[in-house]
């Protein structure tokens, strides 16, 4: 018995075989079974409770995601990420982040944001500068349209926010909801 675990939103899957689906037999002399364990050591397969709490989250995520950056663009013409690079500049001292920076803080990689801040910088969301402490580093800026599109759109994604998550949970389960996200993140922050 075989079933499909999917592993992230970039569409590939891993086939997750039960130890049960491994052929039995002699294969190139020896027992396959050995050979597989002693080349590789066995996954730790998902449970079944574990494998439906991985699928319902990945599938939540996923239509949470959505249905947040659709509520964004059909309001404001603002993708999240662009509403989320406009949080963080607002943010910032002086509303000014280093390019380095502000990848880290999107999750992006670097040549992914400074894509996206162009097409900002088009839409005169943002600005780019060099910085001016070494002259090296280039610095985002948000711009008095950008800060005016994000007070705009602010109500817009903190209703949907509230309408599809924090009101659909108990104050208990926001808690366990952060303690989550916190211990997540804190795992996988630097790999």
């Amino acid at each position: 018995m075989s079933s499909f675990l999917f592993a992230g939103d970039v569409g590939y899957c891993v086939h997750v075989l039960r130890k049960t689906d491994l052929p039995v037999g002699k294969v190139g002399g020896a027992d396959y079974n050995s050979r597989v364990s002693a080349e590789h050591d066995e996954p730790n397969w998902l449970t079944a409770e574990e494998q439906h709490a991985w699928r319902t989250y990945m599938d939540g995520n996923y239509r949470l995601m959505d249905v947040l950056n659709r509520d964004l663009q059909e309001a404001h013409g603002l993708t999240l990420a662009e509403y989320r690079i406009l949080v963080l500049l607002s943010e910032a001292p002086d509303g000014r982040l280093r390019m380095s920076d502000l990848a880290d803080g999107v999750l992006s990689s670097r040549s992914r944001l400074t894509h996206q801040i162009r097409r900002m910088e088009d839409e005169g969301l943002v600005s780019r500068c060099a910085c001016a402490e070494d002259g090296r580093g280039v610095l985002a800026a948000l711009t008095d349209e950008g800060r005016a599109r994000l007070t705009e759109a602010a109500p817009t994604h903190v209703a949907s926010v509230r309408r599809n998550l924090i009101d659909l949970l108990s104050k208990s389960q926001i808690k366990t909801l952060a303690q989550i996200f916190t211990k997540v993140a804190a795992a996988v922050g630097n790999r």
